[in-house]
């Protein structure tokens, strides 16, 4: 499932960096230090992945130790993830706090809904929206967004990962957006 270096080149992509080599020697002690970090076996595969393809993609300049480089390269990703978990923790309290205080106080009179066809025509124009979505996101954000599932669940329903359905959920929220803005 993880492309290796040696694959690449036979592949007929570039020849592998040097960093590129270090990372398949020292593939199995940066899983062991990321299952440590992050007590999640299925999130450090993501991170090791999510590195390699960085690895990848960007060019770096001469490294006086690679090992430590990539190490160092791994541990950013696991505070960088964490800090998205903060930030996501933090969106859903605020939005969960901002429809609390919308919601009546027990005893007063709900707000008027709209009126049931006008209901019907908003649902039948969200299905229509999400129905124009893209296969994969449209899979994801129903199934996160409708269904309620997690992020973790999704990917395992749809043999992903959880990155894959963040990306999955961004990709859909920007057709939503622009289908709604424009």
């Amino acid at each position: 499932m993880n492309p290796e270096p040696e694959a690449a080149a036979v592949a007929g992509e570039d020849a592998p960096t040097g960093l590129e080599l270090l990372y398949s020697q020292h593939r199995a002690q940066l899983l062991r230090f990321l299952r440590a970090r992050t007590g999640d076996a299925a999130e450090s595969e993501d991170i090791v992945q999510e590195l390699w393809m960085r690895l990848r993609t960007q060019h770096v300049g001469p490294v006086a130790n690679g090992r430590a480089y990539l190490f160092q390269m791994a541990n950013n990703l696991v505070l960088d993830r964490a800090r998205e978990r903060a930030r996501r923790a933090r969106r859903e309290r605020l939005w969960t706090e901002a429809v609390q205080l919308q919601a009546p106080a027990e005893g007063e009179a709900a707000a008027p809904g709209p009126a049931p066809d006008e209901e019907l025509i908003g649902q039948e124009e969200r299905r229509q929206l999400i129905q124009a979505l893209p296969e994969g996101a449209r899979r994801a954000f129903w199934m996160h967004k409708i269904e309620g599932c997690s992020h973790a669940e999704v990917a395992s329903r749809l043999g992903i990962s959880r990155s894959g359905v963040e990306k999955h959920i961004a990709l859909a929220m920007k057709h939503l957006r622009r289908a709604l803005t424009g």
